[in-house]
């Protein structure tokens, strides 16, 4: 044999070897294999919001876990991967690129944090890997890049926050608003909804706004600021423990006459249990009830037991919504068949159309709505749980 056969021959098995995979079959999926479905999330398991994060990966697995003992979804079982970034944008993106283009997902599911996503979107993009999700309803979610490939889970931190301060205003009669928020694309969309609220409302005057590191608990000499210039609502933008340590300086100054107001980010039970009452009576713009109000309907008992023998303890509102992201995701791969692509799964999500087993909530979703919950529910704590006090029906989010 010539060598220059030879070596053709040798090149042409070390490309047969090298290339396997999608590359071998042109109809293979991203992440689809005939026994499994990957999905990938970018999580803060161990930073300032792990509080948001741990939960809902808790109520989504508990959800994929039923799913894949009952045989999966067309006899494919979901695979879900997860890196931690610690609410650190550089660990996001790496992470992003690892489950992209080393595990090769699907699509990535429930990613935490709006810079993170946004510093992930690029790489997502360029592998035409979808965002599922992600727990940021952030504005640019859903207005950065391809809008095809988009999908949030609520109305925007902004339409939300928007409607809660109209509300208020509306009903308390309230003038003087002043905020407090991380300086973040999260903090600043919360800074962005009180100041244009004041700027088109005659009646309200935006007369303090502060930014504060997100890992910052001592606020009393903000506070007693905010004090002086007769703030009547207190709009936050903060993690979670932050939230809390404000809601405790007020109480502890016996700042009376003050209304406090958080985002989606803050409805959590941490924040509506804290220790001492210190957050009752604090406002809330969410994407649906809170659990503890739902144990009457036998659908939500049924996921709060279940929820209870896995975990040991009760679920909040952070694992109530991943275990409704999960459903709706499964529900969607459902319509979209044996032959999944990530065209059919978009279809099959902007045809989603039900009610939620487990919040009630009814979802809906289109071609030009890729919001998973439009309304915004305004919820307040009474007795250590958020009490639902009305719902603005979704408008333009």
């Amino acid at each position: 044999m010539k060598p220059l056969t030879l070596l053709m021959m040798c090149l042409l098995v070390l490309g047969l070897v090298a290339c396997g995979g999608r590359e071998d079959d042109p109809s293979a999926v991203r992440g689809v294999t005939d026994s499994e479905i990957r999905l990938g999330g970018a999580h803060d398991l161990s930073g300032v919001f792990a509080a948001v994060s741990n939960p809902a990966l808790r109520g989504a697995n508990l959800y994929l876990d039923q799913v894949n003992e009952a045989g999966g979804v067309h006899g494919r079982r979901i695979r879900y991967i997860v890196e931690d970034h610690g609410y650190q944008v550089p660990r996001a993106t790496q992470a992003a690129n690892k489950l992209v283009t080393r595990d090769e997902v699907f699509g990535m599911l429930m990613t935490l944090g709006t810079p993170h996503n946004l510093a992930s979107f690029p790489i997502m993009d360029r592998h035409d890997v979808p965002s599922l999700f992600p727990l940021t309803p952030a504005r640019p979610i859903l207005e950065t890049g391809d809008f095809s490939r988009r999908f949030s889970i609520s109305a925007s931190y902004y339409h939300n926050v928007r409607n809660a301060i109209d509300w208020l205003a509306d009903r308390k009669g309230l003038e003087r608003v002043c905020v407090m928020y991380i300086p973040s694309d999260f903090g600043e969309e919360i800074h962005h909804a009180a100041r244009d609220a004041a700027a088109e409302d005659e009646r309200l005057t935006l007369v303090s706004a502060t930014s504060h590191r997100p890992d910052e608990t001592g606020f009393s000499g903000t506070l007693s600021r905010k004090r002086s210039s007769n703030c009547e609502l207190l709009v936050l933008g903060l993690a979670v423990r932050a939230t809390v340590a404000v809601a405790s300086g007020v109480r502890d100054m016996d700042w009376d006459g003050v209304e406090l107001l958080v985002s989606t980010a803050a409805f959590h039970s941490a924040v509506s249990s804290a220790p001492g009452g210190a957050t009752e009576g604090m406002w809330a713009a969410s994407a649906g009830p809170d659990i503890k109000t739902l144990r009457d309907r036998p659908e939500s008992a049924a996921f709060i037991e279940a929820y209870r023998s896995a975990q040991g303890h009760d679920p909040d509102a952070m694992a109530q919504l991943g275990y409704s992201v999960a459903y709706a995701l499964v529900r969607a791969l459902e319509i979209a068949g044996q032959e999944l692509t990530v065209d059919s799964l978009v279809a099959a999500l902007e045809s989603l159309d039900y009610v939620d087993p487990v919040s009630g909530v009814h979802v809906r979703m289109g071609p030009e709505d890729h919001i998973l919950l439009g309304d915004t529910w305004i919820t307040r704590v009474t007795g250590g749980v958020w009490e639902t006090q009305t719902v603005i029906e979704q408008d333009s989010p």
